[in-house]
C-alpha cells in the first residue's frame, strides 16, 4: 500500500507544501489527490518566488495581464497571478473539501510577509485576498506574532479560514490556539470554521544542533537531531489538552472543530539524517504533514507508517529538560528562528517583485517598439 495512503488511516492529512502552474494545469496535483490522497496545498513567497520568478511558465499570463492593464502596479500584477494559482488549486481540491464536509481541501494563501507586525493591515489584506480569491475552501495564513494575534481572532470570529504559521514554540502555540478559541467564540457559523495551527519543525534542530555541537560534549551530542521532534510531540500533548477534553466540549456541540495541529519544516535539513525524519516520527489523528515534492516522493518510496507522535512522550519531556539543563534557552532560540522565518519570507516576496517589475518593463517596452511608440 502507499505509505502516504497509510498516513490517512493513522488520522493524519497529507498536504502538498508546493504550488506551480503546471502542475495545476498538466494533472499532477490531480493525479497526486487521487493516488496519494494529498488533500490540502500551502504556500509561501519563497514557494511562488521560485515559481514564478525562476521559470517561464508565467510569462504568458504576465503578458495577458499587461494588455489589459498597462499601467498596473507590479504589486497588483503579483495578485493576479498568485490568485489565479490559488484558485486553481481550490477547485482541483474542492472535492476533497466536500467529500470530507468542509474538514478538509484547503489551499493555504500567505497575507504579505511586510505585515508580520501590522494586525491593522493583516485584517485589511486578509478581507481583501479572502473576497478576492473567493473560494469556501481558502485558508489565508497569518504569522504567529504577538502583533498578529488579534487579527488571527478577528478573522476567525468574521468566519474566514486561518492558517496561522510560523509557530515554533510551544509559548507560540498556546497564543495561536488561545486565538482560535476566542474566535470561535465569536463566529456565528462555527461549525462552517476551518483553521491549523503550522508548527516548524527541522528548523529546530537546524539551530539547536548548531548549539549542540559547539557546546560539545556526550550529553549535548547525545540530543542532536531530537530536540525538533520533541519539541512537537510535547505541543501535541498540548492540543490534546485543550481539544480533546471536556474544555472543547461547548464548542464541539456547535459542530465546531479543533484546530488542528499542521506540521511544517518537514524536509530533512541535515543529511546525515534519515529523508523522511519528519514524516515519520509526527504521525499521529487530527494532524496535517505539509510536504514538500521531494520528501513526498521519498515517503512513498520508502516511508514507514506508525503512531509515532504517541509514543515516548515521556522521553521528549526528558529530552527539552535535558537541553534546559545544559543552558540552552530553547525559547530564545525558537524566538530567533520565528524572526528568521519572517525574513526568509521577505527576502523572496521582495525579489519576487523585483523580477516581476523586471518582466513587466521588458514586455512593456517590448509592445511599444512593435507597435511603433517610442
Amino acid at each position: 500500500m502507499n505509505p502516504l495512503r497509510e498516513l490517512q488511516a493513522q488520522g493524519q492529512a497529507v498536504w502538498l507544501d508546493y504550488i506551480r502552474r503546471d502542475i495545476l494545469l498538466d494533472g499532477s496535483l490531480r493525479r497526486m489527490v487521487d493516488e496519494d490522497g494529498v488533500s490540502g496545498v500551502t504556500s509561501n513567497p519563497a514557494i511562488f518566488q521560485k515559481a514564478i520568478g525562476e521559470s517561464e511558465l508565467y510569462d504568458q499570463a504576465i503578458q495577458d495581464y499587461l494588455t489589459a492593464e498597462p499601467q498596473g502596479q507590479v504589486e497588483g500584477l503579483y495578485e493576479a497571478l498568485v490568485v489565479e494559482d490559488i484558485r486553481l488549486a481550490a477547485d482541483i481540491l474542492l472535492s476533497v473539501f466536500e467529500g470530507t464536509k468542509g474538514r478538509d481541501g484547503f489551499v493555504s494563501l500567505e497575507v504579505s510577509p511586510h505585515l508580520a507586525r501590522d494586525a491593522d493591515g493583516t485584517l485589511t489584506e486578509a478581507r481583501h485576498l479572502w473576497q478576492r480569491v473567493e473560494r469556501p475552501n481558502l485558508m489565508i495564513k497569518v504569522p504567529a506574532t504577538t502583533e498578529c494575534m488579534p487579527a488571527v481572532e478577528e478573522l476567525l470570529a468574521e468566519g474566514i479560514n486561518v492558517n496561522v504559521t510560523l509557530m515554533f514554540s510551544m509559548a507560540h502555540y498556546e497564543a495561536v490556539a488561545g486565538a482560535y478559541l476566542r474566535g470561535l467564540e465569536r463566529c456565528q457559523r462555527p461549525e462552517r470554521l476551518a483553521s491549523v495551527a503550522s508548527f516548524f519543525v527541522s528548523r529546530v534542530d537546524t539551530k539547536v544542533d548548531e548549539i549542540l555541537e559547539n557546546l560539545g560534549g556526550e550529553a549535548a551530542l547525545d540530543l542532536l537531531g531530537k530536540i525538533a521532534i520533541a519539541n512537537s510531540k510535547l505541543t501535541y500533548a498540548r492540543y490534546q489538552e485543550l481539544f480533546e477534553g471536556d474544555s472543547f466540549r461547548s464548542m464541539r456541540d456547535r459542530g465546531a472543530a479543533p484546530q488542528r495541529v499542521l506540521w511544517a519544516s518537514t524536509s530533512t535539513k541535515n543529511p546525515a539524517y534519515r529523508d523522511v525524519i519528519y514524516v515519520e516520527e509526527l504521525i499521529g489523528p487530527a494532524t496535517v504533514n505539509t510536504i514538500p515534492p521531494e520528501t513526498l516522493e521519498a515517503f512513498r518510496d520508502h516511508g514507514k507508517v506508525g503512531p509515532t507522535l504517541l509514543e515516548d512522550l515521556s522521553g521528549a519531556s526528558r529530552q527539552v529538560d535535558e537541553l534546559d539543563s545544559l543552558g540552552i534557552d530553547l525559547q530564545a532560540a525558537t524566538e530567533e528562528l520565528q524572526q528568521e522565518g519572517l525574513e526568509k519570507f521577505a527576502m523572496p516576496f521582495d525579489s519576487l517583485l523585483d523580477t516581476l517589475r523586471s518582466k513587466r518593463d521588458s514586455l512593456l517596452t517590448g509592445v511599444s517598439v512593435r507597435s511603433g511608440v517610442e
